[in-house]
């Protein structure tokens, strides 16, 4: 049985076996590596970008390749002209917590690695040849992480890690919400308390939880009220979020909550509940109500529906690390990202000594060139 490398310039005519390989990725690792998330993210906040999407095929006598591992990629150009910067980087952005590539289930990490060194090597190849190669964020407690950093390697390139972020996570170990709710620090369980019964003596409050189709449009209306008037600045593009709303409803992904104050969104949160997994992905509140705590309030109401009715078994709060996370959650991980630097152009090479430092990169060449008098 041969494997190759093949290469495809869109999500939308992905063979049926890239296909499968997707959805069984996301059911292991997240919607972040679903066919439906790359898609929404590539057609409304990648303008500009090429879709390079890589994937290791196995091809049985006389059949079509088979997928193995896919890595979705993007060709970034810096700028135009001769001496552009040519990089590849993940299929990702400030959008998105989680990358990687898909693996199909039952590789062990033997069978990883010779795959990943089997596409690294293609994409070290390809000419004209990539400068940089991007990778982030992805899981660096998965073994995947040093798997691909030890592939670029393998072939010749330098490579660079980095942080990228905290990463603050509930497991909830089959908890009801009372019994989670009791683990809250003492802080918080009393403000929660004291500004609900303020709510109710004070203010007529409802809340909704938004999760069929038919009704994204109104959620979509009162989550963009309540961003406009909320601290945060407006999104970098305007189509990526109503475009995931609609996208998750389709899914039934979307756990869309709202908090109404006489009558007007005080404040939204937007949820995708996915694999047993509940993501707390975007909110904001009205600032005219923050003296109601009204953002935690939704936060509470929020958990409570993905632990007694959609009973995750976490509760993920995906990007950074602000004080406030880590009074709701009962984990923190990292996520990392690397740069593989071309060593055998001179704009990779520049790059390298920039990022890697000069001592460090003259014993790196001096290793791929031993290495290279070996293979030979």
């Amino acid at each position: 049985m041969d494997t190759r490398v093949a290469v495809h310039d869109g999500f939308e005519a992905l063979p049926a076996s890239y296909r499968k390989l997707f959805l069984e990725a996301a059911a292991r690792e997240g919607f972040f590596f679903s066919l439906p998330w790359l898609t929404q993210l590539s057609s409304t906040s990648l303008e500009g970008a090429r879709l390079r999407i890589y994937g290791v095929e196995s091809s049985p006598a006389g059949g079509h390749g088979v997928a193995r591992l896919v890595l979705p990629l993007v060709n970034q150009r810096a700028s135009s002209g001769i001496a552009a910067m040519r990089e590849l980087a993940a299929c990702a952005n400030f959008y998105s917590s989680l990358f990687g590539p898909a693996i199909a289930a039952g590789l062990d990490d033997e069978a990883v690695q010779r795959d990943m060194v089997l596409l690294a090597r293609a994409i070290a190849s390809e000419a004209p040849a990539w400068h940089t190669v991007r990778l982030h964020p992805m899981a660096i407690d998965a073994p995947v992480f040093a798997l691909c950093a030890a592939a670029f390697r393998q072939v010749g390139m330098a490579v660079q890690p980095f942080f990228c972020f905290g990463n603050w996570y509930l497991q909830v170990n089959g908890r009801s919400y009372q019994e989670y709710a009791q683990s809250l620090p003492s802080r918080l369980r009393n403000t929660l308390a004291r500004k609900t019964r303020q709510l109710d003596a004070s203010h007529k409050a409802r809340f909704v939880i938004i999760t069929d189709e038919q009704d994204v449009a109104e959620g979509i209306d009162a989550f963009e009220r309540v961003y406009r008037s909320s601290w945060k600045p407006s999104e970098a593009h305007p189509a990526f979020i109503p475009g995931l709303i609609r996208m998750a409803a389709q899914q039934g992904w979307l756990r869309l909550g709202v908090a109404y104050v006489d009558g007007e969104p005080a404040a939204a949160q937007l949820w995708l509940v996915s694999h047993g997994v509940a993501s707390i992905y975007k909110l904001a509140y009205d600032q005219r109500y923050a003296a109601l705590s009204i953002g935690s309030i939704l936060t509470a109401r929020m958990m409570e529906h993905a632990i007694d009715v959609d009973r995750v078994r976490e509760v993920d709060y995906l990007t950074g690390d602000d004080d406030y996370k880590r009074d709701w959650m009962s984990h923190r991980r990292e996520r990392w990202g690397m740069v593989a630097f071309n060593l055998r152009t001179v704009r990779g090479m520049l790059a390298a000594a920039r990022h890697i430092g000069g001592h460090a990169l003259k014993d790196l060449w001096c290793r791929r060139r031993c290495t290279t008098q070996t293979e030979k």
